[in-house]
């Protein structure tokens, strides 16, 4: 695994770039005391450890969701009542969390989305070129499936009904196990490694 900066880099730094932008006090101007914009996030009941503060006094973070009490089967309830039943996972084209179910509905209904997953796993492959000049080598290669092949060389495929594997992990844990998506402030990494585990 390598460091993880996507959260902060790719959506906290412009989010809050964003709102002092809004404000009038771009950086490096200082927002005055009591200036702040609210920002709403979709986090529901069931991730309420997700919910954060922002950390600066000129952004506040609400959580409508929370304050509903809905978790998130009363949301894709919400928009299938709506007629936007299918609406997918929210997640970066190029995020290693991505269970295979996530892998595969890429690939089938997102070519353009697929095709920049690939290449930005070809790219990660011995890292990024000026970290490793500067002496900070990696211990192997990089992948974005969690099988450490080339992601368009694994089967995402289903097993047939029926059909026996032979696996490390169960079939269910790899189509299940998709992290439920990301939202500023609060990336899904998977289940956390523990001590325990990890001997």
């Amino acid at each position: 695994m390598a460091r993880r900066q996507c959260t902060s880099e790719y959506k906290i730094s412009p989010l809050k770039k964003a709102a002092r932008e809004l404000l009038g006090y771009p950086h490096p101007r200082r927002v005055p005391r009591g200036v702040y914009v609210e920002q709403a996030i979709g986090i529901s009941t069931d991730e309420f450890t997700r919910a954060k503060d922002s950390g600066v006094k000129y952004l506040r973070n609400v959580f409508p969701l929370i304050d509903l009490g809905w978790d998130r089967t009363r949301c894709a309830d919400y928009l299938a009542e709506r007629g936007f039943g299918e609406t997918v996972k929210s997640a970066c084209v190029g995020c290693p969390f991505h269970g295979n179910a996530g892998w595969r509905w890429l690939r089938d209904n997102d070519s353009d989305g697929w095709a920049e997953a690939v290449e930005f796993d070809k790219a990660i492959r011995d890292g990024y070129p000026h970290a490793t000049t500067q002496g900070q080598q990696l211990r192997g290669q990089y992948f974005l499936h969690r099988s450490c092949r080339p992601l368009d060389e694994v089967d995402l495929d289903p097993p047939a009904p029926g059909k026996r594997h032979l696996r490390l992990v169960s079939t269910k844990a790899v189509e299940e196990d998709d992290p439920d998506g990301c939202s500023p402030w609060s990336c899904r990494s998977g289940t956390p490694v523990t001590e325990e585990r990890a001997a």
